[in-house]
Order: structure tokens, then sequence, then C-alpha cells
């Protein structure tokens, strides 16, 4: 079992940056693979990134591509959400999830029953 807390949220105006935080705790962080999940106000929980368990392979959903980016460092237990021109629409609630499972592909990611979750850190981009 592993133990996810976020950091770094905040407000934000548009265009700006901010960087969120997932700190693991419990198992070996390195077995297993993590992602990024934001759901705003009256809206279905929306896929953001996700990365395997070497930190060499990312995904990111459509909304997000080429302004946010995921990294992790395993030593460090933690993964990274760099997150840059930040938009109003980007506000939401984020989560950190993790599983320990296998997964490849974009699909696999992006569709993934997470098994651990974070209790979630707010951003707010005002415009």
């Amino acid at each position: 079992q592993v133990q996810l807390v976020e950091s770094g949220g905040g407000l934000v105006q548009a265009g700006g940056s901010l960087r969120l935080s997932c700190a693991a705790s419990g198992r070996t962080f390195s077995n297993y693979i993590t992602g990024w999940l934001r759901q705003a106000p009256g809206k279905e929980r929306e896929f953001v990134a996700a990365i395997n368990r070497s930190g060499g392979v990312t995904y990111y959903g459509d909304s997000v591509k080429g302004r946010f980016t995921i990294s992790r460092d395993n030593p460090k237990n933690t993964v990274y959400l760099q997150m840059t021109s930040l938009k109003p629409e980007d506000t939401a609630v984020y989560y950190c999830a993790a599983d320990s499972s296998s997964c490849l592909g974009y699909v696999c990611y992006a569709r993934r029953d997470w098994g651990y979750w974070g209790q979630g850190v707010q951003v707010t981009v005002s415009s």
C-alpha cells in the first residue's frame, strides 16, 4: 500500500505557472505507475498526465499537452506536475494517483482505474 499527499496548489493568474508535488510513502515508490487527474465543479474527472515506473515514458491529456510536464524522482518518492501557461479552465481539484499494475500505451493510462489516490489539491486560475 502507498499513501499519497499532494501540495503546491493555490491561486494564480492566467498565463502563470504552478508546480504540484505528490509525496509518496509506504511501499517502494518505483514499483508504481503514477498520474495526475483533475475534477472541476460539475464536471467529470479528467485525465491530465501519467508517467511510467522509471519516468521514461509520459502521457498527457489533449487539453494540457504542451503546457504541463509530469516527472518523478524515485529516490525522493515524489512525482511532480509542472503547469505553465495556465488558463481559467484549468481550475480544478488535482489528484495524484498511483497503481502497482502494469500499463502500456496512452489508453491504458488515461482510462486507468487507479488503486491509490491523494486527498487532492485546489488549483484556481483567475482571468
